[in-house]
């Protein structure tokens, strides 16, 4: 949607040129993986930090019990561990240098924050834990402690560039991430299937853009086409591509995500307006025979 929004406010000469639509939807994917890996890095770097303090403690000229016994469990927990052994991941950081947007007094500050919380406490209470609390603390640091610090989020803003208009694809991202970090590929966003999905659904749109305008216009009662939000407007598009030329996405789901999205990137109203415009034109498609689904096995 954003790659097709950038192209909306390009001259018109250049909002039909495939090849600019292609580079565009490639360099946003790949300006998302940045973000989402330096995302990844600050929460391995805020658990690492227990090495740091540990170290910092006991050289104090004179170093309390506490200071010679703080633990350090969580830096070389086996997530930590598994992160830091993705090859895809520690290659992604070097190539692109995004060591450099990781603050270490926020680090540092975050840190501390963790130190004190009871969950962090009953973490290290003990020596040995399964691989799902090695992720479930990892996880804490990012939902309850980055996600939820409003001065850590204004940096991103201001220091993480892409960081204010992908902050909930990025939440998006690294939920699906404590899922499963096994199928994560730092070189690539998305996959094969996945990628050509995005870039057929992009071409699809601006190919048929004429048609698609055709049928949103008789539906926009008491509605000015040219006043209806362009998120809209593209939301629509892409809708009407997905229900008639993606015979593998059932038409309940393409409405429900898009209704989703709606909500998420324009104004209060355009979830209900999505609906009610999509669930139109659907039913005119039906009666004119002109959709085509199939189940994902192909039958």
């Amino acid at each position: 949607m954003q790659t097709l929004y950038t192209l909306a406010s390009l001259e018109h000469g250049a909002q039909g040129n495939k090849e600019a639509a292609a580079r565009i939807l490639n360099d946003k994917l790949d300006h998302v993986l940045d973000i989402f890996t330096v995302c990844v890095l600050y929460t391995l770097r805020i658990a690492q930090y227990a090495e740091t303090d540990a170290a910092t403690r006991s050289s104090k000229y004179l170093p309390s019990s506490d200071d010679m016994n703080v633990n350090t469990g969580i830096a070389t927990n086996g997530f930590v561990l598994k992160m830091l052994g993705n090859t895809s991941f520690t290659e992604k950081i070097k190539k692109d240098k995004l060591e450099r947007f990781v603050d270490a007094d926020w680090i540092k500050k975050i840190y501390q924050e963790l130190a004190k919380t009871e969950t962090y406490t009953q973490y290290i209470s003990t020596t040995t834990h399964t691989p799902v609390e090695e992720k479930d603390i990892i996880k804490y640091i990012w939902e309850q402690l980055i996600l939820t610090n409003e001065g850590l989020l204004s940096h991103f803003t201001d220091e993480l560039p892409g960081w204010e208009d992908d902050s909930e694809l990025i939440a998006m991202l690294m939920q699906n991430f404590f899922k499963g970090t096994a199928k994560v590929n730092f070189g690539n966003l998305l996959s094969g299937e996945k990628k050509e999905y995005a870039q057929d659904l992009l071409l699809a749109v601006i190919e048929k853009e004429a048609y698609c305008v055709e049928l949103v216009t008789p539906k926009l009662v008491n509605w000015d086409k040219e006043r209806v939000a362009l998120i809209d407007m593209l939301l629509l598009r892409m809708g009407i591509c997905e229900l008639l030329f993606f015979p593998t996405i059932p038409t309940k789901v393409t409405i429900n995500e898009y209704i989703d999205v709606a909500k998420q990137y324009s104004t209060p109203q355009s979830g209900q307006f999505v609906n009610g415009v999509l669930d139109n034109i659907l039913k005119d498609l039906v009666k004119e025979d002109k959709i085509r689904k199939q189940d994902r096995a192909g039958k």
